[in-house]
């Protein structure tokens, strides 16, 4: 059936409206509304922001322009002294306010996912095909998509290259169905790398927010994952140094984490036996190096394992995290200027030959019981 504009915008009020705001808990803060050391955060010539800004439109959300305009005055702030975040991926911006962070934060380069009427190009198997015929139009699932991806990536630093792709029409469940999500890639020039460094983005399927039975989330969710293994198969190079940050909904879904992280190894496939790491699990490793990272906000987001940064060394270069910072969690009054935690790893890059030592240290903290590998998180 053909929607006009009109009866598309009926259905996304319609549709939306019974989504209430997730609930986000408390924590005691003692601290001032903002209040960040920065003097003392590492020089490194990569940094990394991932952040889902809740630029949800009305009716899902409502009176969202100011709490989006506060997160371009703070990363404008942050310029302003040096310290801003290189690199930022965004999430649900889907909104003007949303995506006009960057232009007014003052990042040089600002690049949009997947639009509102991409297709993937993959052909849907037999259980797909079942899977989709199985939807629910009360629940966003048939309609189309009615908004982009959300995704964008701000940068300092100069784009040479830049791939994007929406997830397949059957990889959706509930009313994350009425965005096109998908993954967004860019190559980027980064001072001290003699290798260009990709960095991605993605959002994948929510469980609750979706509105759907959670078997029917699992198989969009597991469905997305396969169809980020191939994005990174056919658009990096096995040499280049790659983060893979975004939110990845894992929540307590020990499926889920499990999924993705058996398949999260496997993008690392041929790659000079390179070991998966990611921010937060390698700053636990290394709690005297990385500092004090694991405060209120920080081990708030870490429980809640939706966001995350994934790292994968290059052939010649690696990433080593040296410290996690949140300049966007609760502030003095408990309140966040969104639903996340927008948390940055700050990367230096290493030679391959040190590798080798960083891996036998990282052995090390697993044996010793100082945390919780990778494979088996928090």
């Amino acid at each position: 059936m053909a929607f006009t504009a009109k009866r598309r915008l009926i259905l996304l009020c319609a549709a939306l409206a019974v989504v209430a705001p997730m609930a986000i808990a408390a924590l005691p803060r003692t601290d001032a509304p903002f209040a960040m050391d920065l003097q003392s955060l590492p020089a490194t010539p990569l940094s990394v922001m991932t952040y889902n800004v809740e630029g949800l439109p009305w009716p899902v959300r409502i009176g969202r322009s100011a709490a989006l305009a506060s997160i371009s005055e703070r990363l404008r702030d942050m310029r302003a002294t040096g310290h801003q975040p290189h690199i930022v991926v965004l999430q649900e911006a889907f909104t003007a306010d949303a995506k006009r962070i960057g232009y007014d934060s003052g990042y040089r380069y600002v690049v949009d996912g997947p639009g509102r009427d991409d297709k993937a190009e993959e052909k849907p198997t037999r259980e797909d095909t079942a899977f989709s015929e199985g939807g629910s139009f009360l629940k966003g699932e048939l309609s189309g998509r009615l908004l982009d991806s959300g995704l964008q990536i701000l940068s300092d630093y100069p784009v040479l290259a830049v791939r994007r792709a929406p997830f397949p029409a059957f990889a959706c469940a509930g009313f994350d169905c009425l965005a096109n999500k998908g993954m967004l890639m860019v190559l980027l020039a980064v001072p001290g790398s003699p290798t260009p460094v990709a960095v991605v983005t993605v959002h994948l399927n929510s469980h609750y927010a979706a509105h759907v039975r959670y078997r029917r989330s699992y198989y969009a969710y597991t469905r997305q994952i396969d169809a980020l293994d191939r994005f990174l198969a056919k658009n990096v190079a096995p040499g280049a140094p790659l983060i893979v940050a975004g939110d990845f909904n894992v929540g307590k879904a020990q499926d889920r984490r499990a999924y993705l992280l058996r398949h999260a190894a496997s993008w690392w496939n041929g790659r000079d036996g390179a070991r998966l790491g990611d921010a937060y699990h390698d700053c636990a490793a290394r709690p005297i190096e990385c500092g004090q990272y694991l405060d209120a906000d920080a081990q708030y987001s870490f429980a809640r394992a939706r966001d995350w940064q994934f790292t994968l060394p290059g052939q010649n270069v690696g990433t080593q995290v040296q410290r996690i910072a949140v300049p966007f969690g609760h502030d003095g009054r408990s309140q966040m200027l969104s639903d996340h935690v927008g948390y940055i790893a700050y990367y230096q890059l290493t030679s391959r030959r040190n590798e080798q030592a960083i891996e036998d240290g990282h052995r090390q903290g697993v044996r010793a019981g100082r945390y919780q590998s990778v494979v088996h998180g928090a």
